[in-house]
């Protein structure tokens, strides 16, 4: 017994310190980005454009208005579709006797698992040759969103298809038992109590758009000027602070950039969690 906890104990304590050591390195990287970005940040960098060149000149005004409308128009295309397919293979293909549309669902699975691993330059070209050049949208924010729905779709398929799985196999028996229909077991019980987990698969997916360079460097066309539709090209932070770092050289004001970035993505990891923890409390 003193040997099997010994070997709890030391399990345990190799637990904790690589918990430990992943912190502190998410500590340190986060740290020395708010350390270097922040003395360049003032109001004029949020309010002011970039103005193009190599110098630098300029704030990061059009980038968010542009990463705001990317996150936007990008959400309103997957979300729907990923959600939808995630619902389909999880609450109604196991229940389908035709082989045919079963071998269909199995290869829908093994493509939406191959799509999920898929680096993202290869959705740029894709993009690229489809939206930018055969269907003539040129760079645009419409054909951005686009390339990147095709990106995130398998995530929020995956992550959805988990939290429709972790709801209890009691709740459906027990609304059908009711005489509940599958779609009203579906929408009124199933989606409710999976939420959190949906939001937060959303959430992820939000977080890469914000996150992604590859797709959007040969899709969106890096303009740095404010868009004013949807067929207007544009850049994102994430973008914007690639052109500063590698093209312009401008190191401080992409310091100050990629701050703001982390910024931005901390307030929406503690906003998605306060509401889904609101919900939850609801439904409790």
């Amino acid at each position: 017994m003193k040997k099997r906890n010994a070997a709890q104990n030391t399990a345990f304590g190799v637990f904790w310190l690589t918990g430990a050591v992943a912190v502190l390195i998410m500590g340190f990287v986060v740290g020395y980005i708010m350390v270097k970005g922040l003395p360049g940040i003032t109001a004029d960098f949020f309010t002011t454009s970039p103005r193009g060149g190599l110098s630098g000149d300029g704030g990061i005004y059009s980038t968010i208005v542009t990463t705001f409308y990317m996150i936007v128009v990008t959400l309103v295309f997957a979300t729907p579709l990923g959600v939808g397919a995630a619902i389909y293979l999880t609450e109604y293909s196991s229940n389908i006797d035709n082989k045919a549309i079963c071998k269909l669902v199995s290869i829908a699975r093994f493509g939406i698992e191959t799509l999920a691993g898929v680096p993202s330059i290869i959705f740029g070209l894709f993009g690229y040759a489809l939206f930018v050049s055969a269907l003539n949208m040129g760079f645009s924010i419409l054909s951005a969103s686009l390339a990147g729905a095709c990106l995130i779709i398998p995530v929020i398929i995956r992550t959805t298809e988990e939290a429709l799985k972790s709801v209890p196999q009691g709740y459906r028996e027990g609304s059908l038992a009711l005489g509940a229909n599958r779609w009203e077991t579906t929408w009124k019980v199933v989606l409710p109590a999976a939420l959190r987990g949906i939001s937060t698969g959303i959430l992820l997916s939000a977080g890469r758009i914000v996150s992604e360079t590859a797709i959007f460097f040969v899709t969106l066309g890096g303009s740095y000027r404010v868009p004013h539709s949807l067929m207007s090209g544009g850049r994102t932070m994430a973008l914007h602070v690639y052109y500063l770092a590698m093209e312009t050289r401008a190191f401080d004001k992409a310091m100050s950039t990629a701050a703001v970035l982390v910024a931005l993505i901390i307030i929406m990891n503690l906003t998605i969690n306060t509401i889904t923890s609101r919900i939850s409390t609801k439904q409790g």
